[in-house]
């Protein structure tokens, strides 16, 4: 499906649906899930989803298994599991711990459970790319060396229910809506692969930056969580606070990359350190402060 989900390509997702076909039930749920061109309905999306698992899809099943915490079985009786998976956590508001005192920065420890953070992992082996960097002289994005890291896009065509749900326990821990989201990005570090000090929010200063501030808004906040452990380094550094974080898997991190003022905080210099042996493996979202980031905003 093309990133901007033309009609045409819903209504031939749904005519398949209809006719019983396991993936298209699947990704059925998620435009239930989205409320796209229908009422948004997590309970409907867990229904098709269940519907897609007992007819043999393989994904809804292995999606059903990591929400609902019950790794193994689930035969004969999905549709059981999917109405048994308890929304609550996902949809309400996490602690999140300030990492010192004064600081724009906190952690959630363990927002996410490993097997959710196994599914991300798993569903993206494959698809990385060079991550990139905005162009300060035009605005696109192109390859620098100061990010030698990989990076897989969530675009509507990627989505399923666990990355939608993982979209909205961030929102949630936020208190942002869900339609102020960038697309959801996986990030990948080798060994010696990195991410040189930098910032989050669009510099109102850098001419090639004006039209993606006027486009989508400020880069308000930025949410990572930690998907794996077993490697060393790769930690996230905040130079200008002095301290860097290195989470276990499933711990969220967080950080503000403006004042109280809506202005551009420069304390939030970060820098992705790079493993020096393993891999180690991020969820990134970027929050901006207006809606309509994304072509499967709700």
């Amino acid at each position: 499906m093309p990133a901007d989900a033309p009609a045409d390509a819903i209504a031939e997702i749904r005519r398949r649906a209809a006719a019983g076909d396991p993936g298209s039930v699947a990704y059925a749920a998620v435009l239930a899930a989205l409320g796209a061109g229908e009422d948004q309905s997590w309970s409907v999306a867990l229904e098709r989803l269940g519907r897609a698992a007992e007819l043999g899809s393989k994904v809804a099943q292995g999606q059903l298994r990591v929400l609902s915490g019950e790794p193994e079985g689930g035969e004969g009786r999905w549709a059981g599991l999917a109405a048994a998976v308890d929304l609550g956590p996902w949809l309400s508001a996490t602690e999140l711990v300030p990492l010192a005192p004064g600081a724009p920065v906190a952690e959630a420890p363990g927002f996410l459970s490993p097997a959710v953070c196994g599914w991300i992992i798993e569903r993206v082996c494959g698809g990385l790319a060079r991550a990139q960097v905005y162009d300060a002289t035009d605005g696109s994005t192109i390859e620098r060396p100061e990010r030698s890291n990989s990076a897989f896009v969530y675009w509507m065509a990627q989505l399923d229910l666990v990355i939608l749900l993982v979209r909205a326990k961030i929102a949630a821990a936020l208190g942002a809506a869900v339609g102020t989201l960038e697309p959801c990005q996986i990030l990948h570090y080798a060994p010696g692969q990195e991410f040189r000090p930098h910032y989050d929010f669009i510099d109102t200063e850098t001419p090639g930056h004006a039209a993606e501030l006027k486009r989508g808004g400020q880069r308000v906040a930025t949410f990572l969580v930690y998907l794996n452990e077993g490697f060393e380094g790769g930690m996230t550094s905040f130079p200008l606070l002095g301290f860097g974080y290195k989470g276990e898997a499933g711990a969220g991190l967080t950080f503000s990359n403006v004042d109280a003022a809506g202005e551009p905080d420069p304390r939030t210099l970060h820098a992705g350190q790079p493993p020096t042996s393993g891999e180690k493996w991020l969820l990134s979202q970027w929050i901006r402060d207006r809606a309509g980031q994304t072509p499967y905003a709700t």
